[in-house]
């Protein structure tokens, strides 16, 4: 009767034992779990994305007439009329203003006196001279009266070079009281009026002529991509003013040199403007087509990390453990930034990492390795 009493006890006491122990070593493994994790930060990591950096983003750029010039008069006097005024379109040649020089007239009539008075010497001068050279062969005259007499007819013909220079150059300003056009173009200054005082040496500006058709385009493409933008090549223009709208403008050359402020590329490009609808000195975007830089990385910005040393990002090994990388920026999108160097598509960067996070502390990833959607 014993034995199967005892028999009876084992069987409880192992079974007990068999449904207590397991669950007992289950709530330790929860407990020391729990303080781990405690202990270590749980962290969510992303892998940045390789892309090509492109000019797809519009870039600000300066319209300007393809020839401007300010015009001035070149003749003293009173404008008499004008007849081309703002935004009239004039030709090459175009009178478009008309000055009364009284004054200039008078020194014309002046130069032409002093030059027939020069002239009359001269034909005295020669006859003088060639009487002296025939007395001077019956020695009815010295040598040196003779020398004398030529030596006043080469003077006295110089007298009538420099009058008849006088009177080209004076010619010369009356036929600046006609201001003439010196091409194509729009007038878009008129700093004058009738009656007005005008003074050749000190005056101020007439009129302003710019050529509109073509246009002049300059934009400031970034250092990392002066290579990708070459002459030729073609680009899409868009004003602010004409929604909708894209015209197309091709690159003609550059400065060949990057400003060391700004750290970019002057480009200059051309812009057909045959029906003038499109004005000097506005602001527009140029979006350059089939342009790819090298390849970058692009990433989130929530990753970087702004300290002392300089940008960097907490970048997580095989073991869990944290190493501060500094960074190479490129071009931030707001959303995501452009990595040049310091990281890897292989690496593991974490996402908003704590301000505490130094080199070497020990990190938990919270979640699978997401990857940045390329744009």
């Amino acid at each position: 009767m014993r034995r199967p009493v005892w028999i009876i006890c084992l069987l409880i006491v192992l079974g007990l034992t068999i449904g207590f122990v397991p669950r007992w070593l289950a709530r330790r493994q929860l407990v020391a779990e729990t303080r781990a994790a405690d202990d270590v930060t749980l962290v969510v990591v992303v892998s940045p994305v390789p892309t090509r950096a492109d000019l797809g983003a519009p870039i600000p750029a300066e319209v300007q007439a393809f020839v401007e010039a300010p015009i001035y008069a070149r003749a003293s006097g009173y404008l008499k009329s004008w007849s081309a005024d703002l935004g009239d379109h004039v030709t090459n040649g175009q009178v478009l203003a008309e000055i009364v020089t009284p004054e200039l007239d008078q020194q014309l009539e002046q130069a032409r006196a002093e030059l027939a008075q020069n002239q009359a010497a001269l034909n005295l001068a020669k006859i003088t001279d060639e009487r002296w050279a025939e007395l001077l062969k019956t020695a009815s005259v010295s040598d040196q009266e003779a020398a004398e007499k030529a030596a006043d007819l080469a003077l006295k013909k110089a007298l009538v070079d420099a009058a008849q220079a006088n009177l080209n150059r004076l010619s010369a300003l009356k036929n600046f009281d006609r201001v003439t056009a010196p091409f194509d173009g729009v007038i878009t200054v008129r700093n004058t009026d009738i009656g007005q005082l005008i003074t050749a040496d000190a005056g101020r500006e007439l009129f302003r002529l710019a050529q509109t058709d073509p246009l002049r385009v300059y934009v400031r493409v970034p250092q990392t991509l002066i290579h990708t933008v070459l002459p030729g090549q073609t680009a899409e223009m868009i004003f602010q003013e004409m929604p909708g709208r894209k015209f197309t403008a091709v690159v003609t050359r550059s400065a060949g040199a990057v400003d060391a402020a700004s750290r970019t590329l002057l480009v200059e490009l051309q812009l057909q403007n045959p029906r003038g609808e499109i004005f000097a000195g506005s602001y527009a975007q140029v979006r350059f087509n089939d342009t790819a830089g090298p390849a970058v990385l692009r990433v989130s910005d929530s990753v970087l990390i702004t300290r002392a040393q300089g940008v960097q990002a907490a970048v997580v090994d095989s073991d869990g453990r944290v190493h501060l990388r500094n960074l190479t920026l490129g071009r931030d999108f707001g959303n995501y930034v452009e990595i040049l160097a310091g990281l890897t598509t292989t690496d593991r960067v974490i996402i908003n990492p704590p301000d505490a996070v130094s080199e070497g502390m020990t990190v938990q990833v919270a979640a699978p390795t997401e990857t940045t959607p390329a744009k």
